[in-house]
């Protein structure tokens, strides 16, 4: 088997594994993030993770955590062949010879070769997805943000295509997307092969085992969050903006009007969740792509 389709099939079902494992969080740090700031003197409608979960439970069931998952599940074979494929074929690009392992810097950038690409992919993905996880808890404090209940993943579609300036409005929010792909790939990728080569003693990481994969793996994608955060939540705020009122003219005046009225803590909404689901979603990522990796030859 080609390398490219070795790298598609272990990426598809590490891709498959994380959302399974990571859906949940998602789901609470977006809702955290889109909340809009309460006026002055009553209470924002989750006063934290663990409430937002409970309310969620409470008005949804179960599958309230699960909302929106149908969007990143039928594009997961695409996102992950389109990640972990060009990272590899940037991994043949920079080695020195063939099988030569790469340097933690050239992981770097490779991982942020990876992030130019998929970017394209989750721009759309995602805007769909937080639409979906936001709507309930835009509709219930009254926001004009959400003024349609979206049935599910083609129904926003659908109606972005239709009424919010055709295709293009699938793309919005792609220059927060890209500058949370580009630097948080590389930082992933990075420090995913730097602790694999720490706890190997050495360039070679074949011999080491599922316990330290999983370690490299959450770590890794603690990394991903840890170094780009605020501008995800950039991000999610301009894609579930309302398109005919947009309390947003772009990114910049999006960071400037949660840093002036929310501060930093503003910027960090949802923090919590989001490292929360890195470790787990990540680590069962990175061990199940190497496992099928590995046996696929």
């Amino acid at each position: 088997m080609a390398d490219i389709a070795k790298d598609l099939t272990a990426g598809t079902v590490g891709g498959a594994a994380q959302l399974i494992v990571g859906h949940p969080f998602d789901t609470i740090k977006v809702k955290l993030q889109s909340q809009p700031a309460p006026l002055p003197g009553q209470p924002p409608k989750f006063s934290g993770a663990i409430d937002a979960v409970r309310q969620t439970l409470a008005a949804e069931g179960p599958r309230g955590l699960y909302k929106g998952m149908g969007a990143p599940l039928a594009t997961v074979a695409a996102f992950n062949a389109v990640l972990f494929t060009v990272r590899g074929q940037m991994e043949a690009l920079l080695r020195s010879q063939p099988g030569a392992p790469l340097t933690v810097n050239q992981q770097i950038v490779a991982g942020a070769g990876a992030g130019v690409a998929v970017s394209f992919l989750a721009c759309p993905t995602e805007l769909i997805k937080c639409r979906l996880q936001a709507q309930s808890a835009l509709a219930s404090s009254g926001s004009t943000g959400v003024t349609v209940k979206y049935g599910g993943p083609m129904d926003v579609a659908k109606h972005v295509i239709r009424s919010e300036g055709g295709m293009r409005g699938l793309f919005k929010g792609m220059v927060p997307t890209m500058a949370r792909e580009i630097p948080g790939n590389a930082a992933m990728f990075g420090v995913y092969e730097a602790l694999k080569q720490y706890l190997a003693g050495g360039p070679d990481t074949s011999g080491l085992g599922r316990g330290s994969l999983i370690l490299a793996g959450g770590v890794a994608g603690a990394s991903f969050w840890a170094s780009v955060y605020p501008t995800d939540v950039v991000k999610s705020v301009i894609q579930v903006d309302d398109y005919k009122n947009p309390r947003f003219s772009g990114s910049i005046n999006a960071f400037r009007k949660i840093l002036a009225t929310e501060g930093v803590k503003g910027l960090y909404k949802g923090f919590g969740p989001a490292m929360a689901r890195s470790v787990p979603a990540n680590a069962a990522c990175f061990l199940v792509y190497e496992v099928t990796r590995s046996s696929l030859g």
